[in-house]
């Protein structure tokens, strides 16, 4: 059992994450700022039902704080609508962008919910009007974000051919120069 969550909150500076793993009696707890080095707690129990109790509890007051679930693998089926829902978050923040209107809120609530479905190293101090400098910035995440679901369109045939061999395409592994100036 595996969760992944975010925390973003771009006006407030906020951008986080928290992981738990629950592996035979233990529960693996990793947290930080996206980006950079996380820190990591293993807690020991003394059998796995105790270990999945606690981590319900600890997936629990996460969400209470506001941490939502994050998709870091994405296959072709059900996963795709995370990438769909990233373009359409694109495709609204690029007239933000064009009219350079960064202190919008419409546009700070927009970033924060694309900056939840694709977790970005944004420094330790978040800049609105830095993350996208020009309309270039959004056209080139959405070239990628497009290709993504090509890509999977092509799995999806592939798979449908050989049986149960779904391929996952994963957020995380989009090269490093997705973000092309952070």
């Amino acid at each position: 059992m595996e969760i992944y969550l975010v925390f973003v909150d771009a006006a407030q500076n906020s951008n986080k994450f928290w992981s738990a793993k629950v592996e035979q009696e233990n529960l693996t707890v990793e947290w930080g700022r996206v980006g950079y080095k996380s820190q990591k707690k293993v807690h020991s129990f003394g059998n796995f039902q105790q270990a999945i109790s606690k981590f319900h509890n600890l997936v629990a007051e996460k969400k209470m704080k506001g941490y939502r679930e994050s998709q870091p693998q994405i296959d072709h089926t059900s996963d795709s609508l995370e990438i769909k829902r990233a373009i359409q978050l694109l495709e609204i923040l690029r007239p933000y962008v064009a009219e350079r209107q960064f202190a919008n809120s419409n546009y700070l609530e927009t970033l924060n919910q694309y900056l939840k479905i694709v977790p970005t190293p944004l420094g330790m101090k978040i800049i609105p009007s830095l993350i996208y400098r020009h309309v270039g910035d959004v056209d080139h995440q959405l070239s990628l974000l497009n290709s993504l679901l090509a890509t999977e369109s092509l799995q999806g045939e592939n798979t449908a051919e050989s049986g149960n061999n779904r391929k996952l395409v994963s957020l995380k592994t989009i090269s490093k120069n997705f973000w092309r100036h952070i």
